[in-house]
């Protein structure tokens, strides 16, 4: 090799080495970006559920009072008629602020006992109601409860209120700040497991309202939902998938299933409110209504996922099938649809966590009334959770900011294990070919 010739091989490997270098420079910085892109999100992620528990965390905690109440029948039914339907119609109110008048006898100015009677939740008498209906034997009885204190009293004793350095609040007035710190001296007064929650539907007091009636609300719907689409979608994937002849007409479905599966889903409560509410007259705001209303936003991903599911499934499982004198209906229904079957219910799972969690096409059904009862039904009214976040979200209650993040709490606890549970299916009954 000549000298000139040895230079110019030189100078092409000096070239290419300075590429590659150059080349490998890009890729590692490239894979930092990847990297960093990944730790950014991961850090807003926790920042938003950092921010949702630091809130929602203290609404599982609730500030009750000690209350020594006397079930009296003479007050609770002047008639001595003890029957349910008597007890249930009775004025407990009269009971808890003759509780609280013996708790502090000093109070007998008139604007005092508003002040004292303003510390309890006005849903004290309802809690007292319930307990005796429950257990009609308290009548006549004497019996300390742990009754719901005021909102106000409840941000006082978390903190969310704060007191100026002369211990004054303009929540509060001097007599009602002297009367809690008796209360938390006496133990009387002192936080809580917030069972109310669970176990109450919505109300205009925050400290009575819980997520009960969102939550079976919820479930009615998901119900409905999964018993509309999932058979209508593994049917019409089966169809399309196994008989369905490929030509213009199948070829034009498949473009608008995939299209239907990106429209937003607040044209479906459009259509739930246009079809459903005022051409079939259905009742408004009912569990039936918006199941059917998520089946519709839902199939799209049911028979995309169901699809998928009997692709993966070999061709020679049918084959062999068809080769041993099966029918095709046979072959599929037989061997095609139990191994499919798996991924199928993965895709269920996740359509049905997108129904759990949608909001918009609920709003236009009417879902967003204000229900205080606890649905027992497919047609009773009713609401759903994440509803219900939204309409506490709106609240002007300071106390409804800590329900919201604990609403919001229970509802990706949920979503998040309906996705675990799908992870689950799809590593252990999965076949991989």
């Amino acid at each position: 090799m000549s000298e000139k010739n040895l230079l110019t091989h030189q100078q092409t490997f000096a070239k290419v080495n300075a590429s590659l270098a150059r080349r490998r420079a890009a890729e590692r910085r490239f894979i930092w970006l990847g990297r960093l892109a990944i730790i950014a999100s991961l850090g807003f992620l926790l920042l938003l559920f950092g921010n949702i528990g630091s809130q929602g965390i203290s609404a599982f905690r609730q500030t009750f009072i000690a209350l020594n109440i006397h079930f009296d029948p003479t007050l609770l039914s002047p008639e001595g008629q003890h029957d349910l339907e008597t007890l249930g119609k009775a004025n407990y109110n009269k009971l808890v602020k003759q509780a609280l008048l013996a708790t502090f006898p000093d109070v007998t100015q008139r604007h005092e006992k508003k002040a004292l009677y303003a510390l309890i939740s006005s849903g004290a008498q309802f809690q007292l109601r319930e307990t005796l209906l429950d257990n009609p034997d308290l009548l006549g009885q004497r019996q300390t409860l742990w009754l719901a204190a005021d909102d106000r009293v409840d941000m006082l004793i978390k903190g969310e209120i704060q007191l100026d350095e002369h211990g004054q609040s303009p929540h509060f007035n001097p007599k009602q700040l002297n009367w809690l710190q008796q209360l938390q001296a006496r133990q009387l007064l002192e936080k809580r497991f917030n069972g109310l929650f669970f176990s109450n539907g919505d109300s205009r007091e925050p400290e009575l309202a819980g997520i009960l009636g969102a939550l079976m609300g919820s479930f009615y719907m998901l119900l409905v939902t999964l018993a509309f689409s999932f058979p209508v979608g593994v049917a019409a994937a089966i169809y399309l998938e196994e008989f369905a002849p490929v030509n213009r007409w199948t070829d034009w479905i498949e473009i608008n299933i995939n299209n239907l599966a990106a429209v937003p889903s607040i044209v479906f409560g459009l259509l739930g409110l246009a079809v459903f509410l005022n051409f079939f007259d259905l009742p408004r705001s009912t569990p039936l209504v918006g199941g059917m209303v998520l089946s519709l936003m839902t199939l799209p991903t049911f028979i995309i996922s169901s699809r998928a599911a009997l692709k993966a499934v070999p061709p020679s499982i049918r084959e062999a099938a068809l080769g041993v004198g099966a029918s095709k209906l046979q072959a599929i229904f037989h061997h095609v649809l139990p191994l499919a079957l798996p991924g199928m219910l993965t895709g269920t799972i996740i359509g049905m966590a997108r129904a759990l969690g949608d909001t918009a096409p609920l709003l236009m059904i009417g879902m967003v009334a204000f229900i205080v009862d606890i649905p027992n039904g497919f047609t009773e009214p009713a609401t759903a959770l994440p509803v219900q976040i939204y309409l506490w979200a709106d609240s002007p209650e300071r106390a409804f900011v800590e329900k919201t993040s604990a609403a919001i709490m229970v509802l990706l606890l949920f979503l998040i294990a309906m996705n675990a549970v799908a992870v689950y299916l799809r590593s252990k009954l999965e076949r991989r070919w």
